[in-house]
């Protein structure tokens, strides 16, 4: 009950998802945190979720509806929302609702077990076959150049705010999660790797993933690498130890 909690919401035109997706938060947070705020990013969205955002902060000063200018995309909003935590722990969980009760029941109850809760996609059957294979293969690489052994870069990682604010946090691009948790793990931080359900999403269709963000995701590969195993390897020298799951 020491532990205090800062929950990062992107909302991208989620007028059908984005209630149901704090409700079920909010439920799974209860009496688990001594504390907890949940900031909400409405991302540049045309329809409702920019006046939902704002009704759901009316009704609870626990939520801070924040209006980005534009569409800016995962990794801005989530670096922002770094920035504006108040709490120990940050996490991220998408507006779309994909992500069920149980799942981030798993996610928060792990907190406190190591520096870095890791989820892992334990249904990818959910999931189109392109977009699994475009993850295995982005997972792979990773984990190649890398010496990693991570089943997933890009799920909602749950991080201490203050190793967070120990890395640089320049990647806005797809690719955002994934080179967080590479400087942090190649730092010796310690990380647990928890199973995530996901479910089909009830209203519109996932923005996640874009055929466009490829380039980007390459170039900021290339960066990290000459940055983590070139310029700076004796710095990223430690590789992390992973902690076994036991809930």
């Amino acid at each position: 009950m020491s532990q205090t909690l800062t929950v990062i919401m992107p909302a991208l035109n989620e007028e059908g998802n984005l209630a149901a997706a704090v409700s079920t938060v909010l439920n799974v947070i209860g009496g688990r945190f001594a504390d907890y705020e949940l900031l909400v990013f409405d991302d540049g969205s045309t329809d409702r979720t920019g006046t939902i955002a704002d009704e759901l902060a009316a009704h609870n000063p626990r939520i801070q509806a924040i209006h980005n200018p534009r569409n800016m995309g995962f990794g801005y909003t989530y670096t922002r929302g770094v920035e504006l935590a108040r709490m120990d722990y940050v996490v991220m969980f998408p507006g779309d609702n994909e992500i069920p009760r149980d799942a981030i029941q798993t996610i928060l109850g792990a907190v406190g077990s190591a520096d870095i809760i890791v989820p892992y996609v334990s249904t990818p059957a959910v999931r189109t076959w392109s977009r699994r294979l475009i993850s295995a293969t982005f997972v792979g690489l990773i984990n190649r150049l890398f010496g990693l052994r991570l089943r997933y870069f890009n799920g909602p990682c749950v991080h201490r705010r203050r190793l967070l604010m120990s890395v640089p946090m320049r990647t806005h691009g797809f690719a955002y999660m994934a080179a967080i948790l590479i400087r942090l793990i190649r730092s010796g931080c310690s990380y647990v790797e928890v199973p995530m359900r996901l479910q089909i999403r009830q209203h519109g269709r996932s923005k996640a993933f874009k055929l466009k963000n490829i380039a980007s995701v390459l170039a900021t590969i290339a960066s990290l690498f000459w940055e983590v195993r070139i310029k700076d390897r004796q710095k990223y020298s430690s590789i992390a130890q992973r902690l076994e799951y036991r809930p």
